[in-house]
Order: structure tokens, then C-alpha cells, then sequence
């Protein structure tokens, strides 16, 4: 069933929302069952700090609307029937995305193939060659349209269909030397971006574009990496989240040859051609949209109830759980107090359940 357009510009403006990230996305809509109640409801539940999470004006939405079609960008938010079935199974989905190009793309099978920026000629033959196998054997190939591994990925799956995962806004194009290799992926393949249309790329932005990469995908494959990058990140993202991570092994003599061989040391699965994915993909378990846990609380929570939840906060990510076993609360209690914490600026809520400072 499709999203009223009056709930879907909900989605889209709650999303937009200051301190609403993913998880207090997905947290406020299990709450409240729809974006447009829980933008009623945001008053109250920061109403006793001074600091409040207030939603754009309408009229910004419009502008990232109109912005949008100006591009002919389509805007896919959380609940719609075409949203990637993938992302959706993630914890916390993105809770909106805008694209170019074949959105069909988002919702066949995937792999990523990532690697590092300055690459040598032959990581850039691999990963060229491995996603034209990829293409060939009917997965679409997603990667960072960044220099290097990704650049030579996207080149090799374009004939067959392949998304690039943007850190900016949806028609942000970087590298600028990438305006060719954009217009291109624009026509043949599909381009993704959880930010604002305009936005420009920022370094925070990047571990979320990782997340989207990792998370659209059934495996991601790491050609040449130094230890500390961005391909590390999605690969650690990817075992996360339940994907397969495959690693092509490189000469130790090579420095960008360390990440994937430091991978293969973690017990990713070792890739030398498209043969090594299929037989990992035949054992690979089904992934689906996790079981929703029900975390409705009705009742009022006090002052002193969210100083004590406060008070079990630290710079280190502590579970929800963990959190209730301690005050001796319902989950769900605790639950509604760390989002209410998180939209007054007290508390960051993470990914599976975990809050800190």
C-alpha cells in the first residue's frame, strides 16, 4: 500500500528534522505510527529542556521538493513500496533517499565492490574485470563513485546496471573530474544519496554513504585498502549488518594490500574471481527486515525518571537493555526516555539499541 503524499512529506521533513537521525527516525515512527503525529508530538517531548529538536518550516521542504524535481530526481522515503528492500532490513533503515537514474536498480541483487582512491592499475583491471563478471551473472555492482577502485568498478558494471552511493547531495558530483563518468551512471545506472539535494559532501557524510553501500548490498568485495579507510569501514559495516565481505589478496610489499589481507586474517571470505562470491552466496543466509520489537509507551515520564536514565549514560554505547535490567524499568520505558534524552540534545541514540552521551 502506497504513502499518503501528505505523509510522505511527514517522512521527509521529520527526517530533516535537527537531532532526528535514522534510529530516532525509526524509534519515533514505532511510537507514534505516522511522521505527521510524531511532528505533533515533538513539542511535548522536549518540552521540559531548554534545547528542542524543531522541524524545518514547510516551506524548506518545499524548496528540497522543487529542488528535486528541477533534477528530475525521485525522492523514495521509509514505507514506500519501492523503498530498497535491502536498506529496509538495515537497523535503522535511512529514513529517506533521493535518486537519479534507474531506481528499478536499488531493488535487484547487489554487490559492492569497494577499494582505495589512489589505486594501482592492476587493483583497477580487478575490480573492472570482477564487476563486468558481476554484471554478466545478473547482479547489479554498487560502489562510492570515488577515485580509484570505485571509478573502475562503476566503468565495469555500467552495461549492465550499477548505483553509486553519494556522501553529498544527489547532484553533487565528486570528485569533479567524475562529471563525465556522473552524467553516464545518470543515464545507465542509478545515483543514491541519503542528504539534501544541493548538500555538499562532508567528511561525517561519508560513513553514512559507507552504511548505504554495505547496506544495499548481499556482499561487499575489498580490492586494495590501507588499514585506516573508508573501505574498512563498509567492510566492518557489511559483517555488521549480516553481508558477506570478501577481500582480493594483494602482495605484502603493497601498503594497499594490507586492508584486504587483514580482512582475510578476520575471516573474510578470499576473492579471486566471481566463482568465490557465487559459492559464498549458495550457503549465504536469507536476509529480511528484522522483527519489529514493540517499544510503545503511553505513559508520562518525569523529570526524575530521565535523570536517572541520564544518569546511566556514558561516552561508551550502553544497550537499552542493559539501561532497564539496571532501574528496573520496562524496555519500553527506558526506550522513550533515551528518545526523548536524544531530542533534547542528552543523548545520542545508536544503532542496535545502544544510547550514549
Amino acid at each position: 500500500m502506497s504513502l499518503a503524499e501528505a505523509e510522505r512529506f511527514a517522512r521527509l521533513r521529520l527526517a530533516r528534522t535537527d537531532r532526528v537521525g535514522p534510529v530516532a527516525f525509526a524509534q519515533l515512527l514505532q511510537r507514534f505510527g505516522t511522521a505527521i503525529r510524531a511532528l505533533d508530538a515533538l513539542p511535548d517531548l522536549v518540552r521540559k529542556s531548554g534545547a528542542a529538536s524543531i522541524p524545518p518550516p514547510t516551506e524548506a521542504v518545499d524548496r528540497e521538493l522543487a529542488a528535486g524535481g528541477r533534477l528530475g530526481a525521485r525522492l523514495l522515503v521509509l514505507g514506500d513500496a519501492d523503498y530498497p528492500a535491502m536498506l529496509a532490513a538495515l537497523d535503522p533503515p535511512p529514513p529517506v533517499l533521493w535518486t537519479r537514474g534507474r531506481t528499478d536498480l536499488l531493488n535487484q541483487p547487489c554487490v559492492a565492490v569497494v577499494g582505495a582512491r589512489i589505486a594501482s592499475a592492476g587493483g583497477q583491471r580487478i575490480a573492472r574485470g570482477l564487476a563486468q563478471q558481476l554484471g554478466a551473472a545478473g547482479h547489479v555492482v554498487a560502489s562510492g563513485m570515488a577515485r580509484g577502485i570505485d571509478a573502475a568498478a562503476h566503468e565495469g558494471a555500467l552495461p549492465t546496471g550499477t548505483v553509486a552511493v553519494l556522501g553529498g547531495g544527489v547532484d553533487d558530483v565528486y570528485p569533479p573530474e567524475h562529471a563525465d563518468l556522473y552524467a553516464r551512471l545518470i543515464q545507465h545506472g542509478c545515483v543514491v544519496s541519503e542528504s539534501p539535494v544541493g548538500a555538499r559532501a562532508q567528511a561525517r557524510d561519508f560513513p553514512r554513504r559507507n552504511r548505504i553501500i554495505s547496506g544495499l548490498s548481499r556482499g561487499v568485495v575489498v580490492v586494495e585498502a590501507e588499514i585506516r579507510s573508508g573501505s574498512l569501514i563498509t567492510a566492518r559495516l557489511a559483517a555488521e549488518q549480516g553481508r558477506e565481505v570478501f577481500a582480493v589478496p594483494g602482495s605484502p610489499l603493497d601498503p594497499r594490500a594490507r586492508g584486504p589481507n587483514e580482512l582475510l586474517r578476520q575471516g573474510a571470505v578470499l576473492c579471486e574471481g566471481i566463482e568465490d562470491i557465487a559459492r559464498a552466496f549458495d550457503t549465504l543466509r536469507t536476509l529480511g527486515e528484522p522483527p519489529s520489537q514493540p517499544l510503545s509507551y503511553d505513559g508520562d515520564l518525569d523529570d526524575a525518571f530521565l535523570a536517572r536514565v541520564a544518569a546511566m549514560l556514558s561516552p561508551t554505547p550502553t544497550p537499552r537493555d542493559e539501561i532497564a535490567r539496571a532501574l528496573g524499568a520496562p524496555v519500553s520505558q527506558v526506550a522513550a526516555a533515551l528518545l526523548e534524552l536524544s531530542l533534547a540534545g542528552r543523548a545520542e541514540l545508536l544503532p542496535g539499541g545502544l544510547a550514549s552521551l
